[in-house]
């Protein structure tokens, strides 16, 4: 979904594996999809996925002008004979066709006809790269239309004119406006995290945007893999550190603006908030082009982009496939959404410390400007420096670096990356505020500008400050470039900050910060002065009209009294009756585990407790350790998670619902709580088949076969179970666990009285286990197996949560960081390291360097010294053991 670049949280829908040369990606996509693509075009091979609806697949290589070949996929589902709508499905910077397969399958189930291919110059496609070139990758598309109209089961709205939609991510989300200003026969579109101007985009008011720019280059393969005129201005560019007209020129030609009166079909914007490459602003003006050509259009920020975050795939997929059935299908009672939507935090999950996210919406797009909110600031006039070589340069953030796994989990160490160095800046500030303040839109600010030289380059940003000081957060890490030309005799100038959609406390402040420099831009190198004074208050967008909905007032405030009249009536005429379970919340429907406020009071005492105000998430996936010292309250936690034992306050979700004693969704949970008792004349299946007879549910439903092939029992299964290792035991018991394939699996100890080789084996079980996309919940005193097996933890002591999170990061605060280059660094490079400021020593691994850093040294300047130093930084995380963690999360007490 990305531009090859960062990938947030992971494989996402839309993104491909980095770290590849194009070819090579291709062919190791092709291999892992076991796709089948000869080199003649017209030759093909269909396969079936595995998943109910079959989805059939068909892959061409297609003959384009110029002779050049693209590889593509088809695919549909059903009878040739059922006419459907088509969709074009188009895929990011530096990926390939199969890094869409996921969205195609899905639209196909859906009763789309779908149509992938790679790109000129990626996958298995030839060509040169052209950045959605008008006479060839958008007459490519036109070509790819030809062919669906040729197609028996695609539906025609004319002779050769189909009805079709084209949707994709980042660079295949420009192919989507351009194809549907260039060819009329596309019907609807839906571009993701993409632009609107690319000149805009990499040239931001006239300043270059060097090193997204420079992974761009990179990842499509490097220069010679690019048209020659696009190689040429990029050389051009990048040597002189400014962008020319020609360079302008050429990249806007390329761009959906060139042709923006043109794009009149219904179009649905993804956009996202974490995105230094492809701001908000784009979205906005590709919003209001297009709304002015008629045609219906939605705007929908989503939390993540290019520089990391949720890309929330699933939702967004779903409102491009109700999208698609709204203006493909003709399905006039579909619900495309609101008309505006923009993802909010609405706190943190307890169980890995990420974002809670909901919706607020508006029934017309606001803009960047509505409801602008005066906020006055101060601050004399100042002075600062542009250093000569423009270094050291502030960082606002580090793109392509800050993907999940990468320089994302400095804020595991509570520090972020931005950082501005003395007498490189100016700052102007607010007083505390006064009420709350949400921020949704770009603030504006006037300031006088004067510089030593004609030419000066500014970098504006305001932080959200803390009472004290302290806590100072730049929103999605955003900053906006300008060049002021003809400075040496002052000029007003009008800065348009980064569009964000931020909440600002109350006691908080407001800092506008104009700095010299920024990694991620090219600054004049020349060395300058500028002074700068604030010419009016900052201006901030407010969009009153976007409202997370409110619930509306309860109707049984109208209708208790008559209803509990009826309830009583009811009561008399049927007697006593079994409380009804509540009803399941379905927004927990796909939550495997959800428990809030959870408390157990100790037997016969009304302040002593087991468990208390006990708070954690459990999501798909997950391997989740339930660690903590006897009597921490772990086997209490699992007893009333299993519905054995009733809590005294809180509750406890599973899928949805709530947990009371023999509640019907306790079928979906497995558990090995205590050594499981075999009878021991009778082999492990024997015993296995009995246990599931006990459960009077029918023989297909137990999934034996697979529950023993995660087991890994083989031929002892046919033994008795007399003859049984303790581990071969354990292991039988897990799969007695596991009978019925559980969506949820608790285990309680289940490595105890294993000898290292028999743990390391239900270590693979569980991970095994987990990898269908189930989850396990295993309390452990092994923290060793732990730290291998988990993916997350819960850390309770004397009842209560001391920490939860993803392993990495409850690891993650010790005083050693390493360093991920993929590639050993070179031995004068590490001592260059080890000699920086803040660092005490530097030790070169396998794949990089293990930092330690002294009580006065921090993450980001070491990250910014790396980057100095030429480093190849792929990731920054902590070092410590799980061991260490967790004796410091504790105190001591185990």
């Amino acid at each position: 979904m990305d531009l090859r670049l960062p990938r947030p949280r992971g494989p996402r829908r839309g993104q491909s594996a980095a770290g590849a040369t194009p070819r090579a990606r291709g062919r190791w996509t092709a291999a892992a999809a076991a796709l089948v693509v000869l080199a003649g075009a017209g030759t093909w091979t269909a396969v079936a996925s595995d998943d109910p609806p079959a989805v059939h697949r068909a892959d061409q290589v297609m003959t384009m002008d110029g002779g050049v070949r693209l590889d593509t996929s088809y695919f549909t589902t059903g009878p040739a004979s059922r006419r459907r709508p088509a969709v074009l499905l188009a895929h990011g910077f530096g990926g390939s066709k199969a890094d869409v397969r996921g969205e195609a399958e899905r639209l196909a189930r859906d009763g789309y006809a779908v149509l992938t291919w790679s790109a000129r110059g990626f996958g298995r496609s030839t060509g040169k790269i052209g950045l959605n070139d008008p006479k060839a990758e958008v007459a490519d598309v036109s070509r790819l239309v030809d062919w669906l109209a040729r197609r028996p089961e695609v539906r025609l709205d004319k002779g050769g004119d189909p009805r079709v939609g084209v949707a994709g991510a980042s660079y295949g989300g420009a192919i989507s406006l351009l194809a549907a200003a260039n060819d009329p026969r596309v019907d609807a579109i839906a571009p993701s995290i993409t632009y609107w101007n690319l000149a805009d985009a990499l040239f931001p008011n006239g300043v270059f945007k060097k090193l997204w720019a420079g992974i761009f280059l990179n990842s499509g393969g490097g220069c010679a893999a690019f048209e020659p005129e696009l190689c040429a201005m990029y050389d051009r560019v990048a040597e002189s550190g400014k962008p020319d007209a020609a360079a302008v020129k050429l990249l806007q030609e390329r761009s959906p603006s060139a042709v923006g009166d043109r794009v009149k079909v219904p179009t649905l914007i993804t956009q996202g908030q974490s995105d230094s490459l492809f701001t908000l602003g784009q979205a906005d003006a590709m919003a209001k082009a297009i709304k002015a050509n008629g045609a219906p259009v939605d705007v929908d920020w989503i939390a993540g982009g290019h520089d990391g975050g949720d890309l929330e795939g699933d939702r967004v997929t779903s409102r491009v496939v109700s999208w698609f059935d709204r203006y493909l299908k003709d399905d006039k009672d579909t619900a495309t959404g609101p008309a505006f939507r923009v993802t909010r935090t609405g706190g943190v999950d307890s169980t890995d410390g990420a974002a809670l996210l909901r919706g607020a919406s508006s029934d017309t797009y606001p803009g960047l400007d509505s409801g602008r909110h005066a906020v006055a600031l101060t601050g004399r006039e100042q002075r600062f420096d542009n250093p000569a070589g423009a270094s050291p340069p502030s960082v606002s953030a580090l793109p392509g670096l800050g993907g999940s796994g990468g320089l994302s989990q400095l804020s595991s160490l509570g520090v972020g990356i931005s950082l501005d160095f003395p007498g490189q800046f100016a700052r102007f500030e607010s007083a505390p505020l006064r009420d709350d303040l949400r921020i949704t839109g770009s603030p504006t600010v006037t300031v006088h500008v004067r510089s030593t030289t004609d030419d000066a380059v500014l970098f504006a940003k305001v932080y959200d400050v803390g009472p004290g000081g302290t806590q100072q957060v730049l929103p999605s890490q955003l900053v906006t470039p300008l060049r002021v030309q003809g400075a040496k005799n002052g000029r007003d100038v009008t800065l348009t900050l980064p569009a964000v959609d931020h909440a600002v406390q109350k006691g908080h402040r407001l800092r506008l910060v104009l700095s010299s420099t920024d990694l991620g831009y090219a600054s004049p190198t020349a060395p300058a002065t500028y002074t700068v004074s604030l010419k009016s208050a900052l201006q901030v967008p407010t969009a009153p009209a976007v409202k997370t909905a409110a619930a509306p007032l309860p109707s049984w405030v109208w209708w208790l009294p008559l209803a509990g009249a009826l309830a009583a009536l009811a009561l008399l005429a049927t007697g006593r009756r079994r409380t009804a379970a509540p009803a399941p919340d379905p927004a927990l429907a796909e939550v495997p585990l959800q428990i809030t406020g959870l408390a157990k009071r100790y037997a016969k005492s009304a302040d002593r407790y087991a468990v208390r105000d006990l708070s954690f998430r459990v999501e798909k996936g997950q391997v989740l350790g339930l660690l903590g010292p006897n009597g921490a309250g772990k086997t209490t936690t699992l007893r009333m998670l299993m519905g054995l034992i009733k809590p005294d306050d809180g509750e406890i979700h599973v899928f949805g619902h709530a947990i009371r004693p023999g509640a019907p969704v306790l079928s979906r949970v497995g558990a090995f709580v205590e050594g499981a008792g075999f009878l021991p004349h009778l082999s492990g299946r024997e015993n296995l088949e009995l246990y599931w007879q006990a459960t009077g549910r029918p023989a297909e439903d137990a999934h034996m076969e697979e529950a023993l092939e995660i087991a890994g029992l083989g031929d002892a299964l046919a033994r008795a179970v007399r003859t049984y290792s303790q581990g071969m035991r354990q292991r039988l018991a897990i799969a007695q666990a596991m009978l019925g394939l559980p969506d949820l699996l608790i285990l309680d100890e289940p490595t105890n009285g294993l000898d290292p080789p028999q743990i390391r084996e239900m270590r693979e079980v569980m991970i095994r286990y987990a990898a269908a996309g189930r989850t396990v919940i295993v309390s452990s005193h092994l923290l060793a197996e732990v730290e291998q097996t988990c993916t997350h933890l819960v850390v309770m002591d004397r009842g209560r949560l001391v920490q939860a999170g993803p392993v990495s990061e409850i690891i993650g605060s010790g005083d050693t960081l390493l360093v991920g280059t993929g590639a050993p660094v070179e031995a004068p490079v590490v001592e260059k390291v080890g000699a920086l400021p803040g660092v005490l020593s530097a030790v070169a691994t396998e794949d990089g360097l293990l930092v330690r850093l002294d009580p006065g040294g921090s993450a980001q300047r070491l990250v910014v010294e790396l980057v100095r130093l030429e480093v190849p930084v792929a990731s920054v995380g902590p070092h410590r053991r799980l061991e260490d963690a967790f004796l410091t999360l504790i105190g001591g007490s185990a």
